[in-house]
C-alpha cells in the first residue's frame, strides 16, 4: 500500500512542506531512512539526522524550525510522536484485516459462544462455556480454559494460555506466551519441613483496554480475583502475584515482580526490575524507579528510588555520597597521615 503525503497530512490535520505528492509505502527511523519510507522526528537530540536522512517524509512538530535545506517532504503536526503512533495503529488495523475465520484444526467446545468477524487460528482449544467477543484475533496455539470470557475487538497472540474462569474486557491484546490465571505462590508448612499445596481457587480480570506483555504471567487469586483494571499497561517478563489490583492507566515494566495482594493505584510509573512485597498499599500517581525494592506502603504522588525504595531526593544524596566515596577515603587516609606526622613533629620538639 502506498500513501501520498497529501493523504496523510489530511488523516493527521498536518501541514505539508515540500512535494505533496510523494508516496510511502512504509516507515523507517530517521537516522536509517530510505527512499520510499516515513520517519519522524520529536526528541531534539536526533534534529542533525533530518538535514541527510534518506526518508521521503518526515513528521515533525508545527514548532520545529529548519536550519538549513532537506531533501525530504516535511508533515508539520501537533504532536509528530502521536501522529507517527496514530499512523502504525491505522497500518496494524489494515493488516490485521485481513485474519478472518476459522482456520483447522481447531478444538471448540460445543458450548462456547463466539461472536461475528471472528479470526482463530490452527492449533487452538477453547473450553466449555467459554465466550468470544465480535471482533476478537485469536491467532494460532492458544488455550482458554472452561469459563473463560473474552471481550470484544481484542488480540490473543500466539501461544497465550488463559486458565478457567478468567474475565478479559474488550480491546485487550496479550502477548506472546503470557499466561493469565496461573497457580498463586500458595504453600503450607508442615511439622515435617514438607509444604502442602493451597488451592487456588480464585480468577484473574482484565478490565477493557489492556495490554499484557510477552511471557508475563498474572496469577488467580487464592480466592476472589486479581484485577487489572483498564488502560493498565503491562510489560514483557512481569509477575503479577494472586489477588493484587492494579489500578487504571499504570504501567509496568519488564522483570518488575510483585508479591500477593499488593495494592497499586491509578496512573502509576514502574520501571524496570521493581519488586514489591506483598501486602502493600501503593497510591495514586506513584513513581517507582528501576531496581527498586519496595517494602513498605507508598502514600498518593511520591517518587521513590534504590533498595530499599526511599524518596526520591534522600536517594540521589545518597548515590551522590557512595559515589564520593574513593574520594572521600583517600583524603582520610592522607589526613591519619597528616595527623601522624603532627605528632612525630611534636614528640621530636619535645625531647
Amino acid at each position: 500500500m502506498e500513501f501520498k503525503a497529501t493523504d496523510i497530512a489530511s488523516f493527521l490535520n498536518g501541514e505539508v512542506v515540500g512535494d505533496g505528492n510523494v508516496k510511502v509505502s512504509g516507515v523507517s527511523k530517521i537516522e536509517e531512512g530510505q527512499p520510499g519510507t516515513l520517519s519522524f522526528l520529536a526528541n531534539p537530540k536526533y534534529e542533525n539526522y533530518i538535514y541527510n536522512t534518506s526518508s521521503s517524509i518526515v513528521l515533525v512538530n508545527r514548532t520545529f524550525k529548519l536550519k538549513s535545506e532537506v531533501q525530504a517532504t516535511l508533515i508539520k503536526v501537533d504532536d509528530a510522536y502521536q501522529a507517527f503512533a496514530s499512523l502504525l495503529d491505522l497500518y496494524m488495523q489494515a493488516k490485521e484485516s485481513t485474519r478472518q475465520g476459522i482456520e483447522s484444526p481447531v478444538s471448540i467446545h460445543e458450548t462456547t459462544n463466539i461472536g461475528t468477524d471472528v479470526y482463530i487460528g490452527a492449533f487452538t482449544s477453547i473450553g466449555r462455556n467459554s465466550k468470544v467477543g465480535k471482533g476478537t484475533k485469536i491467532f494460532p496455539q492458544v488455550f482458554l480454559g472452561n469459563n473463560v470470557s473474552v471481550g470484544e475487538n481484542c488480540i490473543l497472540y500466539a501461544g497465550v494460555k488463559v486458565y478457567d474462569d478468567s474475565v478479559i474486557g474488550n480491546n485487550c491484546i496479550l502477548h506472546s506466551g503470557s499466561v493469565i490465571g496461573s497457580d498463586g505462590f500458595g504453600f503450607a508448612p508442615q511439622e515435617d519441613g514438607t509444604y502442602k499445596k493451597i488451592p487456588q481457587i480464585g480468577n484473574v480480570i482484565l478490565e477493557e483496554n489492556v495490554e499484557i506483555g510477552a511471557n508475563t504471567a498474572i496469577d488467580c487469586g487464592t480466592f476472589g480475583s486479581t484485577i487489572i483494571r483498564k488502560g493498565a499497561k503491562i510489560d514483557n517478563l512481569v509477575q503479577i502475584a494472586h489477588n493484587c489490583d492494579i489500578g487504571e492507566n499504570t504501567v509496568i515494566a519488564g522483570q518488575t515482580g510483585m508479591a500477593g495482594t499488593t495494592k497499586v493505584g491509578k496512573n502509576c510509573k514502574f520501571a524496570g526490575q521493581v519488586g514489591l512485597a506483598g501486602h502493600l498499599t501503593i497510591g495514586n500517581n506513584v513513581q517507582i524507579g528501576a531496581q527498586s525494592g519496595v517494602s513498605k506502603s507508598i502514600k498518593d504522588n511520591e517518587i521513590v528510588l534504590s533498595s530499599p525504595a526511599v524518596n526520591y531526593r534522600e536517594a540521589i544524596k545518597t548515590y551522590t555520597i557512595i559515589r564520593n566515596l574513593p574520594k572521600l577515603r583517600e583524603e582520610l587516609i592522607q589526613l591519619q597521615k597528616d595527623v601522624e606526622s603532627l605528632k612525630q613533629a611534636k614528640n621530636a620538639g619535645s625531647k
